[in-house]
């Protein structure tokens, strides 16, 4: 997954659908939720609602935020995972999914976690990541990281380094995790101030992916609530879940999770304490101001 720093969309997919529309979509991936495994082309799944493929695709990106293909491959995935999980090779995991091989699943995984499927199958077991404190514009910073991308970056003061690892490494598994502070601070760079793309390696359930997808759709100074999180995605009833996956996320302020407030606009129920919350959210007010008046 890639994280760029200039996201600022102006609606959430989906928002300006008439209602016919909305009814053929929610067809489609009741349709997909069904027969993925067989792997439909997008003439096939267009064919569902008797659409041409070039005006589905366009469609269906607008109402799910990702395309036909992808929306695929993320079922796909899930499949397999659970497949995994249940002590399925990896060969016998591909098949299940509907996939012509292990190959095909290594490059789903690799594309989508950016993990091997035998990687995510032990939990991280013996994958070697490395960590570093860094100064950034928010205090102490902490960042965990791979040769493939960063997995952790999180807050705390000189005084609570140790309690914000320990908060941090449980979101790793059993990867082994060693002191390189020169080995992340490339990472630092890009992710205050630097030019580039920042590369994510993220294990995380479909849902909290699509929540943390929305949440990069937030722009740099704004703030939503859960419940309208919730209804971004189409889980208008789901603000405790969307809560859930906030909480779940690694990586503060890369997936901006400290732009959700409570519906009544007040600051609770952030990892790294209200107090850093505070901090991002005025930092981003003042940015976003500076912007303006340019």
């Amino acid at each position: 997954m890639t994280v760029q720093q200039d996201i600022s969309p102006t609606h959430y997919p989906g928002s300006d659908m008439d209602a016919r529309t909305l009814r053929r979509m929610e067809r489609v991936l009741r349709w997909l939720s069904e027969h993925y495994i067989d792997q439909p082309s997008l003439e096939d799944t267009a064919s569902i609602i008797g659409l041409g493929p070039h005006h589905f695709q366009r469609l269906f990106t607008r109402y799910v935020g990702v395309s036909p293909k992808k929306y695929v491959q993320f079922l796909t995935l899930e499949h397999a995972k659970r497949s995994l999980a249940a002590s399925a090779s990896v060969l016998d995991a591909a098949f299940d999914a509907g996939l012509s091989g292990p190959g095909r699943l290594h490059d789903l995984f690799v594309t989508h976690e950016a993990l091997t499927p035998g990687e995510w199958k032990t939990q991280a077991d013996g994958l070697d990541l490395r960590y570093g404190w860094h100064d950034s514009p928010f205090g102490d910073c902490l960042i965990v990281a791979s040769e493939r991308g960063v997995c952790g970056l999180a807050f705390g003061a000189a005084q609570d380094r140790a309690r914000a690892f320990e908060n941090l490494a449980l979101s790793f598994g059993g990867a082994r995790l060693t002191w390189d502070t020169p080995a992340t601070t490339e990472f630092a760079d890009l992710a205050f101030g630097g030019q580039g793309n920042i590369h994510l390696l993220l294990r995380a359930t479909s849902f909290q992916l699509k929540v943390w997808e929305a949440l990069l759709r937030i722009p740099l100074g704004a703030t939503t609530s859960y419940t309208d999180l919730a209804s971004r995605i189409g889980r208008p009833t789901a603000a405790r879940a969307v809560a859930s996956a906030l909480a779940a996320n690694p990586v503060s302020w890369l997936i901006p999770c400290h732009r959700v407030l409570r519906s009544d606009g007040s600051i609770t129920g952030y990892r790294w304490s209200p107090t850093q919350k505070r901090t991002l959210l005025a930092w981003e007010a003042a940015q976003s101001e500076r912007d303006s008046a340019a």
